[in-house]
């Protein structure tokens, strides 16, 4: 065994996150890990004559970003649907419709993403009416960017069997017009399921989503084939952004197993972590499933462990659970997906066999149900280092802000969410939020000085997967006026959101999210000096070099 390097990144203006050693200009790496960190000169006695350098000219240099929440599966699937983010109006929504469908020829369903909930434009409520004057020819539906509502023409609901309506289940709706017809918008998972399965890809990348993964697409090898495929370009895109380790938030056997293939075939490009998603409608006695996804899969490239579950729905549609009726829809506080006691049972039964759990709450009622949660699992099963999640928090009561410390939750947020961040616009006074919540909306930084831990992520494919933008988000402070509050994160708070927060939130600590002699080489070279940099620019800043475990996943040539 030679004690040369494999690889030397030189040059650098190292962020270590690590306290011994907080700074650096090189470190080397062999056998898929970090042996040496410190000068560029004492680093460079490690090279032999196969030993690659890197320059990075300058530049920073980080541990391999931790996108702690993504939808990888959908997001992959979504590369190559209708982007419909930026449009805006009937005429521009129908244009880019006509284009996509005359590259498209066929009777397929038409699938856009990313839309917004006022595409047609302001105070305008989206119809199947209307999306008939858009495509009139052949099924059309389009997803929010939130993934929690879908508007369809009439065709499509005539295709998934709901233009005269249906059992969507506890917590969705189909919503139906005074003439006794769908009138094409469709609210939350159990509402919109049919419809996915008629894509392209018949919703398989939206399984573990939409039922938890019950029962798994008994796919065709093709079938099997051709999803490996848009798991790996996905893969390949986040590795682009210079991530390593991907939390994903939706689970089922099929998504893990098509992983383990793409790991055999060299193809796994990010860690990633693949959780049980226990929808409101199983027994708790499916967590057994949970055990089997921790046992089946335990490695440092392919793991499980963690169990995904839904509070509630989102603000912007009104399924989000709140304390009080939202401000414009008198007598709604959303829906609560769990009940009290279904979900202490499941936080318990979580709990005491050692899974970690996420849960979707964004509403401040959710956010306390889920709170409660998991208090009762400590009362039941004493104190442990759990580090149970709540993801999203987008609303929050005073009272329970010192309560997520207290219990050592981890807040598992995302900056580009928030319209501080200007990536979607704020809500107009009145509608959606109460003033007085405005200031506890988003409020990453508020959590952050309780001594909760704070991580940092996208939730792609609801935002795009780059993180550039979201550490812009989380640093950079918009007027909004009224009385939002000020959230504005350091800029080494916010990579910390990206980098050890994160890997400590996956009980990964030790072993990765720092450059320091022994850790896993997960490592990003940044393309400039991010502290240099005027942070209204930082989302000009993009990775030019990715290592995960010592090989190269992305490099800009």
């Amino acid at each position: 065994m030679t004690d040369h390097a494999d690889r030397i990144i030189v040059n650098g203006k190292l962020i270590t996150f690590d306290d011994g050693q907080p700074s650096a200009s090189a470190l080397a790496i062999r056998d898929g890990e970090i042996v040496a960190v410190g000068s560029s000169d004492d680093v460079t006695n490690l090279a032999g004559p196969d030993t690659v350098i890197h320059d990075a000219a300058g530049a920073t240099v980080l541990p391999g970003f931790i996108e702690s929440h993504l939808h990888l599966f959908g997001g992959a699937a979504e590369l190559d649907a209708l982007n419909l983010m930026e449009i805006s109006g009937e005429d521009a929504l129908s244009n880019a419709v006509s284009h996509y469908v005359a590259e498209r020829p066929g009777s397929d369903l038409v699938y856009g993403v990313c839309c917004n909930y006022d595409i047609l434009g302001p105070g305008l409520s989206t119809t199947r009416q209307a999306l008939d004057r858009v495509e009139s020819n052949r099924p059309f539906a389009m997803m929010a960017h939130d993934h929690h509502t879908v508007w369809a023409n009439t065709r499509a609901l005539e295709v998934a069997g709901i233009l005269n309506g249906g059992d969507a289940g506890e917590g969705s709706e189909i919503v139906m017009g005074t003439d006794g017809l769908a009138t094409g918008e469709l609210r939350e998972t159990g509402a919109f399921e049919g419809l996915l399965a008629q894509t392209a890809t018949g919703g398989r990348e939206m399984l573990g989503y939409v039922t938890g993964g019950d029962p798994d697409p008994a796919a065709t090898p093709a079938q099997r084939a051709a999803d490996r495929d848009i798991i790996a370009r996905g893969l390949a895109h986040c590795a682009a952004s210079g991530i390593t380790s991907l939390h994903n938030m939706d689970g089922n056997f099929y998504q893990l197993e098509l992983l383990d293939e793409l790991h055999a075939d060299g193809r796994l490009l990010c860690r990633t972590q693949v959780p049980f998603h226990l929808k409101n409608f199983h027994p708790v006695d499916k967590l057994d499933e949970a055990i089997e996804m921790r046992e089946c899969y335990d490695g440092d490239m392919l793991w499980s462990g963690r169990v995904k579950m839904f509070m509630d729905g989102v603000i912007d549609s009104r399924t989000a659970f709140v304390l009080r009726d939202y401000p414009d829809d008198a007598g709604n506080t959303g829906n609560p997906l769990f009940s009290t006691d279904h979900f202490n049972e499941a936080s318990i039964r979580c709990d005491a066999g050692g899974l970690q759990i996420s849960v979707h709450a964004i509403g401040d009622a959710a956010v306390r149900r889920t709170l409660d949660g998991y208090e009762a699992a400590r009362k039941a099963n004493g104190a442990r280092d759990s580090r149970h999640r709540i993801e999203h928090i987008e609303v929050l009561h005073r009272d329970d802000l010192p309560r997520i410390a207290a219990l050592d939750v981890i807040a598992s947020m995302q900056p580009l969410h928030s319209p501080r961040s200007g990536f979607f616009p704020a809500h107009p006074p009145g509608q959606i939020l109460h003033e007085d919540q405005l200031a506890l909306s988003f409020a990453w930084q508020t959590i952050r000085e309780t001594g909760a831990k704070v991580i940092f992520s996208t939730d792609w494919p609801v935002v795009p997967v780059e993180v550039m933008p979201s550490i812009k988000g989380a640093c950079v402070y918009r007027e909004l006026g009224r009385t939002w509050g000020d959230q504005r994160q350091s800029l080494r708070n916010a990579l910390a959101g990206y980098t050890c927060d994160g890997a400590f939130a996956e009980f990964n600590e030790h072993r990765k999210g720092r450059l320091k002699a022994g850790m896993m080489a997960d490592v990003v070279v940044m393309s400039d000096d991010l502290e240099a940099m005027d942070l209204e620019h930082l989302d000009e800043a993009s990775a030019v070099l990715t290592v995960c475990g010592g090989r190269i996943t992305h490099q800009v040539a």
